[in-house]
């Protein structure tokens, strides 16, 4: 009796602790999804702030009068010379347009909720990429006092503000539902030809 009591403990401990391991496992491959989404987000807020921060400072070079044409919430229109001395281009005054698609226009993600920014380039070339979990875009126009202004001939600073949510959302294993993080990003760039 005493043997079959030792067999039937042992098999509850023995159950126990597989359950602990699939538990622990799962809290893991859980933990490192999470993880790796994380940066995932982080590199795409940093893609997207380098591909605005580079036009942005561009503002107004090689152009006299003002330089800005529309500063919109979620659109901006502006002149610069993008070409440095040498290369192709170079002496032509661009025209470049920010301005963001809603999500019907991005596809391969489960997040319903992420927007294209599209970049149109002398209202022509118009390039617009993947989402990378942008899901709200917001252009603020400071003076030079860096208080809002809607007077074109007045921006100084543009406050750029991104919100990136993950492409795919991870399930969480300890709360039974998927989780949503997201990465705001905020910087200010000052064109100094405007």
């Amino acid at each position: 009796m005493n043997i079959l009591f030792d067999l039937l403990g042992s098999s509850f401990i023995g159950g126990m602790i597989l359950l602990m391991v699939l538990q622990m496992n799962l809290f893991m491959s859980n933990g490192r999804s999470y993880s790796d989404q994380e940066l995932q987000m982080q590199q795409n807020a940093k893609t997207q702030a380098d591909i605005i921060n580079f036009d942005f400072r561009k503002i107004g070079y090689e152009h006299s009068g003002i330089s800005i044409l529309i500063a919109e919430k979620e659109k901006i229109k502006f002149v610069g010379e993008l070409e440095r001395p040498g290369e192709p281009g170079y002496g032509t005054l661009d025209t470049v347009e920010y301005f963001v698609k809603d999500s019907s226009y991005s596809a391969g993600t489960s997040n319903p909720r992420d927007i294209i920014l599209v970049r149109v380039l002398n209202d022509k070339d118009s390039i617009s990429g993947p989402s990378l979990g942008l899901v709200k875009l917001n252009f603020s126009y400071l003076d030079s006092l860096c208080t809002p202004t809607a007077d074109l001939s007045k921006i100084k600073f543009i406050k750029t503000e991104l919100w990136i949510e993950p492409t795919e959302t991870v399930y969480n294993y300890i709360s039974g539902q998927k989780d949503s993080t997201f990465i705001y990003w905020e910087f200010t760039i000052h064109p100094r030809n405007i």
